[in-house]
């Protein structure tokens, strides 16, 4: 889709997510940086709504220039985001540490405690980077000896404040050219009529108001949180394309009702379902059309890209969640409560199985008929159009529908 933008926008989230994208023989796995940034004439952004551990973002552009994706000029970084620092990377594994058998399964990087600095008014943001570097010295040693206060009785490691400011400087002598005021440019792409995407880390689900609360993320996932992210207006969003699976995947902890072992036994011996930053294995399912439905609803969704459709070759019978049992009832709606969530039982509609590889599909009536079936009925459950199939991780294996 970057093919089609002038602008990459990314939203939210940190380097605890990323995308994987594979050009030919080469695989270019991105964490923070906009996947645009793979394609020359488009220019990018990491927004404010996103967090950046400046270390990891200086790591990840020198991988870049290495493999000669110029990013100077191209690549620019909101002075409107918050910072994540060595400390919040000791809160956060500190913090996963302490709960035990309730993990969340963060990636311990650091996102959450950075956001709840952002919250509570006292996070450090990019544009402080620019600052002198004895006053970006003492605002990094008033943070660290503040988080040393505390971490012996909460169980975090302490943080040496000497080899914070040397990090943090080094990084940002490296990214101050990159520094711009991120809604200045956004407003200055809409006002041009620049074609721009915005791109976020995180599903729905994930949603720090619309997830599977506790087991989300920290920052808004939806295309609500896209607008507050970056500083584009609502009213300047004319597309909304709902990207998922073929089935559906998680990864941490919370409440996942398709679950099924076989299921991911089967794509992670495919080599698939692994976190791009992680390297964890994905926690494996079926379709849920029940969580589709309410992320069509959250989201306004125009066009559903289903991907990773070649992942269901091999299978006879494809089940599809239509609904829940809870407690008796059957419900059509996800639950609220993360304790009913987790106590909810699949209501199945089983499809037939194409038993064919669709990779070589480059067009709709490529697919083998039940294939089209089957994603012809799940886009009906949801209620949204097919707009995009994908086959495979190339780029000639995602096409238009119709």
């Amino acid at each position: 889709m970057a093919s089609e933008a002038d602008w990459v926008l990314r939203a939210q989230g940190g380097n605890n997510a990323g995308h994987t994208v594979e050009i030919g023989k080469e695989k270019y796995v991105l964490h923070l940086v906009p996947s645009g940034i793979l394609r020359a004439d488009v220019s990018c952004l990491i927004a404010g709504g996103a967090v950046v551990d400046p270390a990891g973002l200086v790591k990840e552009i020198e991988g870049l220039t290495r493999r000669k994706i110029r990013t100077r000029g191209r690549l620019h970084l909101a002075e409107q985001a918050h910072l994540v620092l060595p400390h919040h990377r000791a809160v956060d594994q500190g913090s996963e540490k302490k709960r035990g058998h309730g993990k969340i399964g963060t990636t311990g990087r650091g996102i959450g405690p950075a956001y709840s600095d952002k919250a509570t008014r006292v996070g450090l943001r990019a544009g402080e980077l620019a600052l002198p570097p004895a006053e970006l010295g003492r605002r990094l040693r008033e943070r660290v000896a503040a988080h040393n206060r505390h971490a012996a009785s909460q169980g975090w490691d302490k943080i040496s404040a000497t080899q914070t400011v040397q990090e943090m400087s080094k990084a940002a002598r490296f990214l101050r050219p990159y520094l711009a005021d991120g809604v200045t440019l956004a407003h200055r792409a809409v006002s041009t009529g620049k074609r721009i995407l915005i791109e976020g880390a995180q599903g729905t689900f994930l949603d720090v108001d619309h997830g599977t609360y506790p087991f989300v993320t920290s920052s808004h996932c939806t295309a609500g949180g896209a607008c507050t992210g970056t500083g584009v207006p609502p009213t300047a969003i004319h597309r909304v394309v709902g990207v998922l699976k073929a089935y559906t995947t998680r990864v941490g902890g919370g409440p996942f009702v398709t679950e099924d072992g076989t299921l991911g036994h089967l794509l992670h011996g495919m080599g698939r379902e692994f976190g791009s930053t992680t390297g964890r294995a994905r926690r494996c399912g079926w379709f849920d059309a029940v969580l589709v439905r309410r992320a069509v609803q959250l989201n306004g969704v125009t066009e559903m890209a289903i991907t990773n459709l070649d992942g269901l070759d091999g299978l006879e019978k494809i089940p599809v969640c239509v609904g829940y049992r809870l407690k008796g009832k059957i419900l059509r709606e996800p639950p609220v409560e993360s304790t009913d969530w987790a106590r909810c039982r699949p209501i199945y509609r089983v499809f037939e199985g194409w038993c064919e590889p669709t990779t070589e599909a480059r067009h709709w009536k490529d697919l083998p008929r039940k294939a089209r079936v089957y994603l012809s009925a799940i886009t009906k459950m949801v209620g949204a159009p097919l707009g995009i199939i994908s086959v495979g991780a190339g780029r000639d294996q995602t096409f238009r529908h119709g």
